[in-house]
Formats: structure tokens, sequence, C-alpha cells
């Protein structure tokens, strides 16, 4: 509602819609917050009980996934190949933001919630180094493939580094206020950044590392990340103009949606999940619950300021993705967790 409402204010008013730039460090910092809660939400001991299927998911399961929505958005929509693998590395991770949010109402039986928020969290730092890598290879008109690899590599090495150390100097620190954790966030992400690492990913460890230390002002800090939440979605909604997304992009953006949801997610978390020990009920869950959000449309905006061929068109596109997911996946959630009598 939020990001539909912000949407349709900057096409009544204009002069509402900010920079990119500006939203694009705003939603940074939300999501920041988003995902060191989502890390101590789920902490150490539930991580560890689901680590395989959330890794494999989190790391092989989303290069699989961008991988065939790249083919699908090459040999269907036919778009540039650098176009569709841009695609495909913005729309393959899931959203902690509306992940946390969603699944926070329900209470789920089993695994599947954990592998959910856990997947949420570790494929958002795979999907973000992917993307600057591809934009990376867009930018450099002289530069080889091998220069993906190398962004991805120092992305997850040195983000996992400095996360593991947050979390230990966090740990002796007995997590005492909510300010001096925010603070001590910051320094976290912005540390792994200036080192050329995730950012992202170094919250979400740090999280994980003293999520089992019960923290004085828990309560404080969720309602800190649902704020969050919510400023990230309304300043992605001002920076789209819904009458300007022409039929085209609307086609185009419920096709791989729909490619998406009911062919690539089922057939990559169906074959990583194929060795764990999971009820049927457990695994379709997960199936239907990869939500997308304001990941996809932040790496996206990445597209955008680093003006890459087709950014408008990436950006438009994934917007679309990400409303559909929303409304349709997100939307039907409790009625899943019902059926699937979970």
């Amino acid at each position: 509602m939020f990001l539909v409402a912000a949407a349709l204010a900057s096409d009544i008013v204009p002069a509402l819609a900010p920079p990119v730039e500006r939203v694009e460090l705003v939603v940074t910092i939300a999501l920041v917050v988003i995902l060191f809660d989502g890390g101590a939400a789920i902490g150490w001991r539930r991580f560890r009980t689901s680590a395989v299927p959330i890794l494999s998911l989190g790391l092989p399961g989303t290069f699989a996934t961008a991988g065939l929505i790249t083919l699908f958005a090459h040999g269907v929509l036919g778009t540039e190949w650098l176009t569709a693998g841009l695609l495909g590395a913005a729309i393959a991770p899931t959203d902690p933001a509306v992940v946390f949010s969603v699944l926070g109402n329900h209470p789920v039986r089993g695994r599947s919630r954990t592998i959910l928020e856990g997947e949420s969290g570790a494929n958002d730092p795979v999907g973000i180094a992917l993307m600057l890598g591809l934009i990376a290879l867009a930018t450099h008109p002289d530069a080889s493939f091998w220069i993906v690899v190398r962004v991805f590599v120092e992305q997850i090495v040195i983000g996992l580094a400095v996360g593991v150390a947050g979390g230990l100097v966090e740990r002796r620190l007995l997590r005492v206020g909510w300010l001096r954790t925010l603070v001590l966030v910051a320094v976290v992400y912005v540390l792994a950044d200036r080192l050329d690492g995730s950012g992202f990913l170094a919250v979400f460890v740090m999280g994980l590392v003293v999520g089992d230390i019960e923290a004085p002002s828990q309560r404080l800090q969720d309602r800190i990340a649902s704020l969050a939440e919510i400023v990230a979605f309304v300043a992605l909604g001002l920076t789209v103009h819904l009458s300007g997304i022409g039929l085209g992009r609307w086609g185009e953006g419920l096709a791989l949606v729909a490619f998406l949801t009911l062919l690539a997610r089922p057939v990559v978390v169906g074959a990583l999940l194929a060795p764990v020990r999971l009820e049927n009920a457990e695994r379709l869950f997960v199936i239907w619950g990869g939500l997308k959000g304001a990941v996809p449309i932040l790496l996206a905006a990445f597209a955008v300021t680093h003006e890459v061929d087709d950014a408008s068109r990436i950006y438009e596109t994934v917007f679309v993705v990400v409303l559909a997911s929303v409304v349709v996946q997100g939307g039907t959630i409790p009625l899943a967790v019902r059926r699937l009598g979970l």
C-alpha cells in the first residue's frame, strides 16, 4: 500500500519525486537496519539448524535464478544479453523487508519460516555483489567477465569478515542500548563498504552473531525496523510514475514474475531442497514465499545511477515485478499457511 500510494502521489504531484541518488541512500540506510534486525531475529542457533538450505538458496540458488531469468529475458522478451543479465541480478534476490514483515504476523511451524528469512538475508548481498559486478562490466568497455568474479569475491569475503568481527565486538558490549548498537551497525556497514566488501552482508552476519543475546531494547529495535520498511517503500514509490509505465513494460514485468513464480523458482528451489529433510508442505511454502520487494528495486536503481544502457526499462520492469509479487504472493501467504497445514 505504501509503495502504490507513494507512486500515485508522485503522479499527482511530480515535484514530490526525489532524485534517484537520494532515494538510493535512504533505502540503503533502511535496509541496513532491516537486515541487522532480521539477522538478530534469526540468531545463530536458528540459523545453524537450517544453514544448509539457507546457504544453498542464498548462493547457488541466487545464481541459478538470475541465470534462468537472463535466458528468459533474452530469449523471450528480446532484450540484449547485458540488459537481461542486469534484470536477472536485480530480480533474483528475495527481500527481507517484505519477508520479515509478512511472516512476522503469522506463526509458521517447522523450518520453512527460518529458511525463508535466512534466504532473504543471505541472497541480498549475493544479488548486490552480482549486480555491481555486471554494472562494472557494462560501464567498462575494455573489461572482461572476470571483473564480475573479482567484484563478487571481494564483496562476499570482506563483508563476511567484517560482519563476524563486528558481531564479536557487539557481543562483548552485551548489546547495551539500541543507540549504541545502531552506531556500531553503521560503523560495520561503512567499514565493509570502504574496504570494497558487502556492507549488507556484514550487518546481516553481525545480527546473526549477536541474535542469541536478548537485547534490552528489542521491542524498540523491532519498531525501528518496521519504520525502516515503510520509509523504504515510500521512498521507492516516489521515484516511479505509474502513468509513465507503458503497456509493454507492464507486459514484460508480468511475464517475468509469472515465469519466476511458476517455473524458475520451483525448479531451482525444488532441486536445491531435494536433499534436505522437509515436509512437502514446508517445501511448497518455501517455493511460494520467495517475495520480491525493496532490494530488487534498489538494485534496479543502481543501474539508473550508473547510467547503464536500458536503465529506465530495467527500473520500470523491476517495479512491476515487485508490485505483482507483493500483491499476489505476499497477499496469499496467510492462505498458503492455512492450506498447507503450517
